[in-house]
Parts: structure tokens; C-alpha cells; sequence
């Protein structure tokens, strides 16, 4: 009997891939999509694995190792797809030789995101064929027929998932790997080089190609029928489908596995057969839309919501009209995201507070800048694009206006699309000062490695991009490496390189604190010296705490022994009792 393990959707995906015969894989940590990778590794002796500096390039890794003959895929969330945009409509163009997937990690309700986007949308604008499973069963199931259908029909895949998918649980069975021969490389100009005559040629072949498989979705086995009670009949697909058979366990069910194309005769079968049709999709209305196109009626949107995500009670108050019975929740006090204790961000924002300067920000830790005390980021839009608004904001009004603004991004966001950014500085004669908080890591994403930090993602060890030559190599005159804790000379340092008339960059580095797994120092607070100034409480590291009587102390469970508080006390009332080991 095969065995059957409880697997995060991730986890599940990982091994539909490893089960599939994939070979080639590479990503990009974006959450909910990191795990995908890390669960990969476990395969490494079947499977290259890497991760690349930005989604874009990982895209163009999975297309290279695809025309090359062998399944490849390429991981991502859902923001990350707008940065691999190019490669994707022309690969949709191209088509494939080894069967090529690309997991896309889509994040209704914003748990790590920047928007609500819905990747479907995406993918009916670059003409590329979606699967979405609904548990981790199917994730891998599904995941290992992605790979078949792209090369029965070549056309390259999107695999979707969502945050509740990735990190929910199911039983998967384990099946062993099959090893699919590689395809033989050959030479094809009119179908791999995508010049205007070409892509012409190309865009009536994969019209052709997207035909055949909507029509082959009609008896697609991951397309299921649940022929019930015909009163009610509801279309759905992915993590609402479970809220569907909760909330509505004796309706009939139409389950899509593929959402585009949409097999149109299954679904006009489907709704003739029941007396009231519902389409409960999360996000937009990517599947209703085309259904009420065809004539078919049906409820979706105007009854549901197109933010965040379902439930099984949203669902019987919209279609059931019934108010469930609800347990009050605890009364909960506010609690805003922070910075961890000790997080080198936090100083460098202090400094950035104390000379009442502004940050364009970027995606990442270092983003909580903007939240009270701290207050100093203004703008956060996508990676790479702190920089970029910086150098709008100086060509919009002048060098003087951003003499108190800085760009700030981190690390591994500065490989991902920051320098592309700087380098526009330098060639447009700009002057301002980008501050590159190098924590030695991806930190918002749970410590991935990327280029700058001497470690594969297979744990090998390989050349590290030195950041600060990469700089000077970009034209940067200027480039000053200080400790992020050394808030004396990170000051001293900010005031010299804002007063320029030309572009600067600062690295402020230290790592970040989670990666240090030795013991911290030990910092006490004496009562009898504190003057109850506040001075320490500015950086608003939750570590600290104040006493009925105002005095300050410091909860040794937290305190990572980064001693900022202790830098910031002008009257010595804090002192390091014990040194790390």
C-alpha cells in the first residue's frame, strides 16, 4: 500500500515536481511561494535547484532548460509575475520542448503582499493555460499533469496557488519519481526566435494550440462534476471549493482544476442541469465573467465580494441567507507589526528619525520603517523601486528638495531590481544618497540565501557579489560601509553623503539578528541611574518596557543584546552584565 503523509501544499508541490521528473528549477523567495524551493532541495540528487536574483531571470532559466529538452519550472508570487511579464508572453508565443510550469503563489486577504492581483488575469493576457488544485493532494496530482498537458500541447503552464493552499495541510500518497526521456534539441528559428515575422506565425499557431486544449478540457479528469441536489449548483475551483462542501454540502459542484481556458461545454451542461447556478471564485471575476458572456446565468459578484479571501459562513450568508452562530472573539489589544529586537533596520532608522529625514522605501523587512516610532518611511510600491523614486522626486523638483530624503532597500531587493535603479542615477546626473540596509540576507522571506551571500541555494558555497564594488563599478564615487549599530558614525556618515551634489550610497551592515544562533549578551537596566528620559524607548524595540514608577526595563526573553539601548543612554544606566558567547 503506498504511503500517505500529511504535506504542506508547498510541500506537496515540491514533490509533484520531483515525482514528475522535473529537472531544472528556479525561483525567487516571495512569500507564499518560498517553501516550493526549500522543499525541492530535499531532491537535490534528482533535481537543480537555485535561486535566482529575480523572477524574471528565474523565468528565463525554465524556458532555457525547456528548449533544451527537459521539464524545467520557475516559482514565484503573484507581484513576482509582473517582473517575469517578459518572458512570459513571449514564452506563451514560443511554446516548449520539455514540458515548462511556472508556480505562481496568488495572496487574497494581503498576509505578505502589496496587492490582491489575481494571476488568472494575467494569464488569459498572455494567452497561458491555468491549473489550480484545491487541497495538497491535488497539488501534487495536479502539479505532475501541468507537465504532461504542456507537452501534449505545448504551451507553457501556470500553476496557481494561493496563501491558504501553500501553507494548509493535506494526505498526499507518495509515488516514485518517473523519469521522462529528454527531448532531442533541435534547431527551430521560427519557433525559438521570436522576431516580428516569426511571433506572427507563432500567434496563429498558439491560438491554435489554446483551441484544442479548451476543447480538451471538457473531459479533462481534473475537471469533476458532483451531480446533488440540483436546487443549487455552484462552479468554483481551488481553496473555495472547500468552502463550498462546507457550507453548501448537498449542492451540485462543477470543480475546475483548469480556470483557462474554461471547458465551455462541460460548463453550459453543467448549468442546464441546475436550477440556480452560483460561481464562487476569490478575487476578480475571472471565471463568471466568461460564463455570463456565453449567455449563461448565473450569481457571483454581485452577492460576493471580489477582496480577500472566502469562508465557509460568508458563503451561507450570501447564497443561503443564513446568519451562523459565531463565538465572540476575545477582546484582543492592537498590536502593529515591529521589527524584531536587535534588527539592525532599527537603529539606522533611528539615526534616520533623530535628523528628521524622509525614506523612499522598499519591499521588505526594513518597510516597518513607516509605522510609529520609527515613522520614516513615505513610499513603498514594489522592489527595486525605492531608488527609482528617489530619482523621480529629484527630476520633479530639484536637488534641493531631497537634500532630507534617502532611498532605502535592502540587500538582496538591491540584486533583485535596485541596481538597474542605481545605475540610472549615476547616468542621469542625479545627486542623491541610497542607503542599502545589507542584513546578509533575505530576511522577509525566512533567511533564503541570494548572490551577495557566498551560499547556493543547495547549500553549496560559490563566489559573493560584493556589494560595495558593485557600486563603484555603476559609477558611484561614493560609497561608505558602516556598521549599522554605530549610530555615532552612521549620523556623521548620513549628513556627509546627503550634502553632495552627486549620487552616494551608504551600506549599513550587520546581519540580521536571527541569523546569530550563539548566546546574546546580557544587558540590565540599573533603576537607581535612570532618569526616565524616554531616550531609550525611541528606537521602540518591544524589548524594552516601562515600570509604574517610569523607569525602564528590559525583558531578557527578547533582548537580543544588540546594546542600541544602551549606545542611546546618556547616564549609563544601562550596562552589559554578561558578554555572548
Amino acid at each position: 500500500m503506498a504511503e500517505k503523509i500529511l504535506m504542506l501544499g508547498n510541500e506537496a508541490i515540491a514533490r509533484g515536481a520531483y515525482e514528475a521528473g522535473v529537472k531544472v528549477s528556479s525561483a525567487y523567495p516571495g512569500t507564499p511561494s518560498t517553501e516550493i524551493s526549500e522543499f525541492l532541495v530535499r531532491y537535490k540528487d534528482d533535481v537543480y535547484e537555485e535561486w535566482a536574483p529575480n523572477e524574471k531571470v528565474a523565468a528565463e532559466v525554465a524556458v532555457g532548460a525547456s528548449i533544451a529538452g527537459v521539464r524545467s519550472m520557475a516559482c514565484m508570487k503573484h507581484v513576482g509575475l509582473n517582473v517575469a511579464a517578459d518572458p512570459l508572453y513571449s514564452v506563451s508565443y514560443m511554446g516548449v520542448n520539455g514540458g515548462l510550469v511556472l508556480v505562481v503563489a496568488d495572496d487574497p486577504g494581503l498576509y505578505s503582499s502589496q496587492n490582491e492581483q489575481d494571476t488568472r488575469m494575467v494569464a488569459r493576457a498572455a494567452q497561458i493555460p491555468v491549473i489550480e488544485p484545491s487541497d495538497s493532494a491535488e497539488a501534487k496530482e495536479f502539479f505532475k499533469a501541468a507537465f504532461e498537458l504542456s507537452e501534449q500541447f505545448d504551451r507553457p503552464f501556470i500553476f496557481r496557488t494561493t496563501t491558504r493552499l501553500a501553507h494548509s495541510q493535506g494526505l498526499v500518497e507518495l509515488c516514485d519519481r518517473v523519469e521522462p526521456e529528454d527531448k532531442p534539441y533541435e534547431k527551430n528559428i521560427r519557433k525559438h526566435v521570436m522576431m516580428p515575422v516569426n511571433a506572427k506565425f507563432r500567434h496563429v499557431e498558439i491560438e491554435k494550440r489554446n483551441k484544442e486544449l479548451a476543447e480538451a478540457a471538457n473531459k479533462l479528469p481534473i475537471n469533476k462534476v458532483e451531480m446533488n441536489d440540483t436546487r443549487i449548483g455552484v462552479i468554483t475551483s481551488g481553496i473555495p471549493y472547500q468552502y463550498v462542501k462546507e457550507a453548501l454540502p448537498e449542492a451540485s459542484v462543477l470543480k475546475l482544476g483548469m480556470v483557462n481556458p474554461l471547458p465551455r461545454k462541460l460548463i453550459e451542461e453543467f448549468a442546464s442541469r441546475v436550477d440556480s447556478l452560483y460561481i464562487v471564485e476569490e478575487l476578480d471575476p475571472v471565471i463568471e465573467e466568461q460564463v455570463k458572456s456565453w449567455g449563461i446565468q448565473a450569481v457571483g459578484k454581485e452577492i460576493l465580494t471580489v477582496q480577500g479571501e472566502y469562508s465557509a459562513n460568508m458563503l451561507r450568508r450570501a447564497i443561503l441567507k443564513e446568519e451562523p452562530e459565531i463565538r465572540a472573539a476575545a477582546e484582543v489589544p492592537g498590536r502593529p507589526p515591529i521589527l524584531c529586537p536587535g534588527c539592525p533596520h532599527r537603529s539606522v532608522y533611528h539615526v534616520l528619525n533623530k535628523l528628521k529625514m524622509h525614506a523612499a522605501g522598499d519591499i521588505g523587512c526594513y518597510t516597518l520603517g513607516a509605522v510609529a516610532p520609527l515613522s520614516v518611511v513615505d513610499t513603498t510600491m514594489c522592489m527595486g523601486s525605492s531608488i527609482s523614486t528617489l530619482h523621480g522626486m529629484e527630476k520633479a523638483k530639484g536637488k534641493a528638495y531631497i537634500k532630507n530624503w534617502v532611498a532605502v532597500i535592502g540587500d538582496s531587493t538591491f540584486l533583485h531590481t535596485g541596481v538597474n535603479s542605481l545605475m540610472n542615477m549615476v547616468y542621469n546626473h542625479a545627486t542623491g544618497t541610497v542607503m542599502i540596509l545589507d542584513n546578509s540576507t533575505t530576511g522577509m522571506t525566512g533567511h533564503q540565501d541570494h548572490a551577495a551571500t557566498g551560499k547556493t541555494l543547495q547549500g553549496d558555497p560559490t563566489y559573493a557579489v560584493d556589494i560595495q564594488a558593485l557600486c563603484r563599478a555603476l559609477g558611484v564615487k561614493h560609497v561608505a560601509v558602516v556598521n549599522a549599530f554605530d549610530t555615532a558614525l552612521l549620523e556623521q556618515t548620513i549628513k556627509q553623503e546627503t550634502a553632495r551634489d552627486e549620487v552616494s550610497v551608504i551600506i549599513a551592515q550587520s546581519p540580521c539578528v536571527l541569523l546569530d544562533k550563539s548566546k546574546k549578551p546580557l544587558y540590565v537596566v540599573r533603576s537607581e541611574k535612570c532618569k526616565k528620559c524616554g531616550m531609550c524607548m525611541k528606537p521602540g524595540c518591544p524589548a524594552m518596557t516601562k515600570a509604574e514608577d517610569q523607569t525602564v526595563r528590559i525583558d531578557d526573553t527578547m533582548c537580543t543584546g544588540c546594546g542600541l539601548c544602551m549606545e542611546l543612554c546618556k547616564f549609563g544606566a544601562i550596562e552589559l552584565v554578561k558578554a555572548g558567547e
